[in-house]
């Protein structure tokens, strides 16, 4: 089994590590949905207002659409030089075959405020939302939802192709199908068709933002959790590979020891325990897989239960610099890792939830009324580690590797 003897492989002792480059993207990651409030039409806001719906009330979330100017100033507190957010497919098109200007304008003034602070956009089209008319001519159970996103991609290509972006189309493809499976609406039979869709849904995308910008940086998630991606993500990964520009990963756990992975199909993300040297594994894998791409970790955070400190005292902040360690370790194999995002600069809804709170920034939307931004002890950490280029060279890893692997070179 290929993962497993990966996995194996992953990390040893720490070792010196030289700073990462000067054109390294440091970043922070949002999603439109999750942070931005006052949501339209769409699949999750319908699956929320359910009756005997199991999802907390979703609020304004962190009112990000009114507010991203006061978090692109924290972020850019930070030293970071590049940003995730979605443009939202529900927001720019409201209805088939309607654009919504408005919408667009509203973009058009976060892109600007992102070139004030010098940031590079990095833009996702699909972050597991679609419009609620989409979802009524059946989504991803149905063929028609392959053009109505090349409708969409085309509207947002022609507008943003030359605002130096890099491009996510579809956010983690395998787990949007598994969130649409669990919410009743890709019934199992439909589950192939639904992969084909989606490989077809990326490759039109990135052909459309080629076309529109031929220099454009264009990709897909991979996902690395809370197992090797090969248990998941090869039905799309082996099948678009020869359409990506850059491999776009997300790394936040994997398997370990004391087998905790188990919570996060629970939604209790807060109680697993972190494998940081296995983002080593994961990087070497599709570096093996894809070794004319560039990888860039565009997700990587943690968890904990709202905003309280972990039962087992390890920080954000530890687990950032751990896991900027092993990235440190990859450029020294010759790994070319050209970017790592932290999953988010804010606390937000996490897919049903405000508990699970991975903010650099923690907000309280269910107590505070104000929506007030207060910094984690994780912000001087990152901001450190942007200033430095990484850790130091003699860095010592908080969380070494598991002794089931520490004795594998």
């Amino acid at each position: 089994m290929r993962w497993l003897a990966l996995l194996l492989l992953g990390g040893c002792a720490s070792a010196r590590v030289a700073p990462l480059p000067e054109d390294f993207h440091w970043g922070v990651a949002t999603s439109g949905f999750q942070s931005e409030g006052s949501f339209p039409d769409s699949n999750w806001t319908r699956y929320v207002a359910r009756p005997g719906s199991p999802h907390r009330p979703y609020r304004q979330s962190i009112d990000f659409y009114r507010r991203y100017r006061e978090d692109l100033a924290l972020a850019a507190g930070m030293g970071v030089n590049t940003f995730r957010f979605s443009i939202e497919w529900a927001r720019v098109m409201p209805q088939r075959g309607v654009v919504d200007e408005e919408a667009l304008r509203h973009y058009d003034d976060l892109f600007d405020a992102l070139a004030e602070h010098h940031m590079t956009p990095m833009v996702t089209l699909l972050h597991f939302v679609t419009p609620g008319w989409v979802l009524d001519e059946g989504g991803l159970a149905d063929p028609r939802i392959v053009s109505a996103f090349d409708d969409f991609v085309k509207v947002v290509a022609q507008r943003y192709a030359h605002r130096g972006a890099w491009w996510i189309t579809i956010n983690e493809p395998s787990y949007f199908l598994t969130l649409e499976r669990r919410h009743g609406s890709c019934p199992d039979e439909e589950v192939a068709n639904a992969k084909d869709r989606l490989v077809a849904m990326h490759v039109q995308a990135y052909a459309t933002l080629k076309a529109a910008d031929p220099r454009a940086l264009v990709s897909t998630n991979v996902v690395w959790e809370p197992a090797p991606a090969s248990w998941v993500d090869d039905w799309v990964f082996d099948r678009v590979k020869a359409h990506l520009d850059y491999v776009a990963l997300d790394y936040y756990y994997s398997v370990s020891p004391d087998l905790t992975v188990v919570h996060a199909a629970r939604g209790q993300f807060w109680r697993v325990n972190f494998t940081p040297d296995a983002l080593l594994t994961a990087l070497r894998d599709y570096h093996r897989r894809a070794p004319q791409l560039p990888v860039y970790v565009v997700e990587n955070g943690m968890a904990t239960d709202d905003g309280l400190p972990r039962r087992d005292g390890y920080t954000r902040g530890q687990h950032l610099r751990d896991h900027v360690y092993w990235v440190q370790r990859a450029r020294a194999e010759g790994i070319d890792v050209v970017g790592f995002n932290e999953w988010s600069l804010t606390d937000n809804y996490e897919w049903g939830d405000y508990r699970n709170r991975f903010g650099l920034y923690t907000v309280d939307v269910e107590a505070d009324a104000s929506l007030r931004r207060k910094p984690t002890e994780a912000v001087d950490v990152f901001r450190t580690l942007v200033r430095n280029r990484g850790v130091p060279g003699d860095y010592r890893v908080t969380l070494p590797t598991p002794r089931s692997r520490s004795t594998f070179p």
